[in-house]
């Protein structure tokens, strides 16, 4: 059986990163926090959502932190900046004083922490008070095309194929994002979304980034026998929508969520 992993950081990069990179400004737009504070990016991965604090933000630092080495890495080379440093860490033990920072925010991440309600407290606590806590993980019930396509075909090769919907339900619906944030004692909690386009130049674009083995859906096509991950490649081929210039088309919502700390 083949781990579910996050580690590899140009599989990563062809299957999820791009399009995080693609969701981060529009959160943080949604978001408006006050220039000059103090950040912290919980789950930063390869540095997408800390990169783009830096480029529209104006902080005075940004401290990211991940469970996966390689990505810390990654996210280093990416982000040369002297206001930012990545460092490996736990979401539900953050090495952090309290009030130490003045926005605490995660980018697509949260669902994949073994203990969500005790990294909301976390990212709570490390935030001064007045300060925000705020995040953003996939729609993965309708707004994430791309996957909605891929669990529909696989579920027809396999009936006990692990959908992430399942798996994901109780962090990655508005009503559990605001019970998160409200048990951890923020206030003012919204919960809204933000869109965005997910454009494949072809149907190879679309499937060899699931042969990378990062994430969920790639883990499942890994444990398919050969014969198995044909029929699967070729019903989704049968079932994307093609344009014309033989791309596909796809959307991608995410779940926002943000509130102040006391």
């Amino acid at each position: 059986m083949v781990p579910e992993r996050w580690s590899e950081r140009d599989a990563y990069e062809a299957y999820m990163g791009r399009w995080s990179r693609r969701v981060a400004p529009l959160f943080l737009r949604w978001l408006a926090a006050p220039m000059r504070q103090r950040w912290v990016d919980v789950g930063c991965g390869t540095g997408a959502l800390s990169g783009t604090v830096l480029d529209t933000a104006a902080p005075v630092a940004v401290t990211g932190f991940d469970r996966s080495a390689e990505f810390v890495t990654a996210a280093a080379e990416r982000v040369a900046d002297p206001r930012v440093r990545f460092q490996v860490g736990d979401a539900t033990a953050l090495p952090m004083g309290d009030g130490e920072v003045d926005v605490a925010v995660s980018g697509l991440a949260l669902n994949f922490v073994s203990d969500p309600s005790r990294a909301v407290a976390e990212m709570a606590r490390v935030t001064a008070a007045g300060g925000t806590v705020a995040a953003y993980v996939w729609d993965y019930g309708e707004g994430m095309e791309m996957l909605r396509y891929f669990w529909s075909a696989a579920t027809k090769i396999d009936p006990a194929a692990p959908d992430e919907l399942d798996r994901f339900a109780a962090v990655c619906r508005p009503d559990r994002l605001r019970t998160l944030w409200n048990q951890a004692g923020l206030t003012g909690v919204t919960v809204d979304a933000v869109s965005t386009a997910t454009t494949f130049t072809g149907f190879d674009d679309f499937w060899t980034p699931f042969l990378g083995g990062q994430g969920p859906a790639p883990g499942f096509v890994a444990r398919l026998e050969p014969t198995d991950r044909n029929r699967l490649r070729d019903l989704l081929r049968s079932r994307l929508p093609v344009a014309p210039d033989g791309s596909i088309r796809l959307t991608a919502r995410a779940w926002t969520v943000r509130g102040a700390a006391g």
